[in-house]
C-alpha cells in the first residue's frame, strides 16, 4: 500500500526526471579554489555544479568568481558551511529566475 500520485503531476514529473540515466546529476563531485587566497575544496552534488555553472554565465563572471561572490554574501548568515550556502543559493537563483 502506498502513495499514488497523478501521473500529470508536477511531483511525479520530478520523479520521471530520477531515472538511472540521470544519476550522474545526483553524484557528488569535489572541486577546489582559492577564495582570498585561502585555498578550499567544494563537495556537491552535480546538480549544483550546473546551477553554479549557470548562474556564473548569466552574471559575466567565472565558476571561481561566483564562489566568492557567494562567500562573501552569504557568510554573514551561515558562517561555517560554504557548501549549504552555495545549494541554497543555487535554490534560490533557480526559484527566483527559472519558476
Amino acid at each position: 500500500m502506498g502513495i499514488s500520485l497523478a501521473h500529470d503531476s508536477p511531483l511525479a514529473h520530478m520523479f520521471n526526471a530520477c531515472t538511472t540515466d540521470q544519476k550522474a546529476e545526483f553524484m557528488p563531485q569535489k572541486r577546489g579554489f582559492r577564495i582570498h587566497g585561502h585555498s578550499t575544496t567544494i563537495r556537491l552534488e552535480r546538480a549544483f555544479w550546473n546551477a553554479l555553472e549557470g548562474m556564473a554565465r548569466d552574471h559575466g563572471v567565472t565558476l571561481p568568481e561566483m564562489i566568492e561572490l557567494i562567500h562573501d554574501q552569504c557568510q554573514i548568515a551561515n558562517e561555517k558551511n560554504l557548501a549549504s550556502c552555495l545549494r541554497v543559493m543555487c535554490f534560490k537563483y533557480v526559484n527566483i529566475y527559472y519558476a
